[in-house]
């Protein structure tokens, strides 16, 4: 289950790398607001510095997955890491829906009209979550039957 997290979130990843790349009109695709389609069609930095600090974030949790799924050396602090990841993709899948149908504010509502988008972006996220919830279980089993 872990790699497939692992790969799902390095997708994720790269595909924030390509929303940079592939300016304004990647960034309204993917619902990152009229806001930051604007400024990057500006020549803004700011849209570039969040989505690559977005794009690390989630390399460091692929690679925490990886590492979990024994690809690479172990981690410090492994299990209690891909806890915390489960529990933010999760909490993503199952609130992100509700939130921008009940939470009044300028980017929900242009959210409010990609709900397809936040659909499919959240069962993404439920089933990551999943994933890197079930490698935090086996890391609980290793480490109560004495294992590496």
């Amino acid at each position: 289950m872990l790699r497939v997290g692992g790969y799902g979130t390095a997708v994720a990843s790269l595909l924030h790398i390509a929303i940079i790349v592939g300016g304004p009109a990647w960034y309204r695709l993917f619902g990152a607001g009229e806001g930051m389609a604007l400024l990057a069609a500006r020549g803004s930095t700011w849209p570039t510095f969040v989505t690559s600090c977005i794009a690390a974030i989630l390399a460091i949790w692929a690679i925490y997955a990886f590492s979990g799924a024994g690809m690479i050396r172990r981690l410090p602090m492994l299990r209690l890491i891909l806890a915390l990841i489960a529990a933010i993709y999760l909490a993503r899948g199952l609130l992100g829906v509700p939130v921008v149908l009940l939470v009044d504010d300028p980017y929900f509502d242009e959210l409010k009209g990609r709900i397809l988008f936040m659909a499919v972006s959240s069962l993404a996220c439920i089933a990551l979550g999943l994933c890197y919830a079930a490698g935090a279980a086996a890391e609980l089993d290793v480490a109560t039957d004495g294992g590496p």
